[in-house]
């Protein structure tokens, strides 16, 4: 309870988290105004007939704004799947690679880049959208009720319009709020679905006590207390680097000869790999969904979430993506020339290429575990609806990215509580040491 006092004492902070919530706001309203010329009560048949696969799947990710056939029915993936391809293009084009490097107009060029692209898919994936609704009934209802191309030509627009929204209130929480923005999106989309997760879990609990009965649900419970407590240790845990400064004499007085400590986390990529392996198995499985052709409804059949076959991709995908992200925000050459512009070493390691090395040694076994504790936890969901018939879907990646977001998004609070000198979510330690 201090803690959030102290939010609202900070005139900086509290204005921060209040923008960030009017923002976050703003989308929840916005998951709720429907794309023109749609029934809402039949989309919302053939999502939870299909509550166990691609569908229901889609709409968590979008907080339940799939269900509404909202203007936020494509979320914000469109948005991520173009920064995954400019990422993979920036370490392959040289060009792109000294954009990165040139600083904040270089990011800015990037990031710009990645804003035409998103709009590019936005329009690809809204057609295909617009095609698969006009396609789509239940009990004996049609879901569009005027077919045709000014129809597919307006949903089109308001899809790619609500992605491009999206992604400005993303960019305005980052800038103007507190956390990524884009993460906080997908974040408040996962946490909305929970109490409805929740309501259909006790009716289980009610309708078959047999099968799903008060021991079942403890157990359920102390897994997912486990589990939660194990990303929460994960996500915190890092490997320290023992770092020794020269000593050093400037006039009379003496310098350096401290030491300290080179954090390496184990999840150095955080809830980044989950998200872009989701996103880029999301878009074929989408557009093979939204279609009537027979190789695309054969491969949409094969990539299945709980498949072997989506699984065996999405390990891969995220094992990839943890190497591939980590390499991108950590480069041991560098911190090994930095610590020896410093005059700092590694105790026992030679400056220079040996300490990248052994940095880099190091850095790979961290992410190598990390990688595989991502995937674990990701893969989470089909063994509790395969082996405890959970009926909803739990864990997994939306686990990660709300354990992981609400983690980042204290940190930064924290950090603006300490470096005001008010007590951080630490505890009364801060304060103390700031008065000393």
């Amino acid at each position: 309870m201090g803690v959030i006092l102290n939010i609202f004492k900070l005139p900086e902070l509290r204005n921060r988290v209040l923008y960030t919530l009017m923002m976050l706001a703003i989308y929840r309203f916005g998951v709720f105004v429907a794309c023109p010329g749609v029934d809402r009560t039949v989309m919302e048949d053939i999502v939870n007939q299909g509550a166990g696969g691609f569908l229901g799947y889609l709409n968590m990710f979008t907080g339940g704004a799939l269900t509404n056939v909202s203007v936020f029915a494509l979320g914000i993936m469109p948005y991520i799947s173009a920064s995954i391809i400019m990422q993979l293009m920036t370490a392959v084009i040289p060009r792109l690679e000294q954009l990165s490097k040139e600083g904040e107009s270089g990011r800015r060029k990037i990031n710009q880049y990645s804003r035409y692209g998103t709009v590019g898919l936005a329009a690809i994936q809204g057609y295909f959208m617009a095609t698969w609704l006009e396609a789509q009934n239940a009990g004996g209802q049609r879901l569009v009720l005027d077919p045709g191309l000014p129809f597919e030509l307006m949903t089109v627009l308001t899809l790619v319009a609500g992605t491009c929204f999206l992604m400005w209130l993303g960019e305005q929480i980052t800038e103007k709020g507190i956390g990524n923005g884009i993460s906080l999106l997908i974040f408040a989309g996962i946490i909305a679905d929970l109490p409805g997760a929740l309501y259909q879990l006790w009716n289980k609990v009610q309708d078959d006590p047999e099968n799903f009965g008060p021991l079942q649900l403890t157990l359920l419970l102390i897994l997912v207390i486990a589990v939660i407590a194990f990303v929460v240790v994960m996500e915190r845990g890092q490997r320290r680097i023992r770092v020794q400064y020269a000593k050093r004499v400037v006039g009379r007085q003496m310098f350096g000869g401290s030491a300290n400590y080179l954090p390496l986390r184990i999840n150095s990529a955080g809830v980044i790999p989950p998200i872009f392996a989701s996103s880029i198995l999301m878009f074929p499985n989408q557009i093979a969904s939204m279609t009537s052709n027979t190789y695309l409804q054969s491969m949409a059949a094969a990539l299945r979430y709980d498949g072997w076959l989506y699984i065996t991709v999405y390990v891969a995908l995220n094992i990839f993506f943890t190497f591939f992200y980590t390499a991108l925000q950590f480069n041991p050459v560098d911190v090994a020339d930095n610590l020896k512009k410093q005059n700092a070493s590694i105790p026992g390691i030679r400056p220079g290429k040996r300490t990248a090395e052994y940095i880099e040694f190091i850095l790979t076994r961290l992410t190598f575990a990390g990688a595989w504790y991502i995937s674990a936890v990701c893969v989470l969901p089909t063994f509790l609806q395969t082996k405890f018939n959970v009926p909803f879907y739990y864990g997994g990646t939306s686990l990660l990215i709300v354990v992981g977001v609400a983690l980042d998004t204290a940190q930064q609070i924290e950090s603006h509580l300490v470096t005001r000198s008010y007590e951080g979510f630490a505890g009364p330690t801060s304060r103390r040491r700031s008065r000393k």
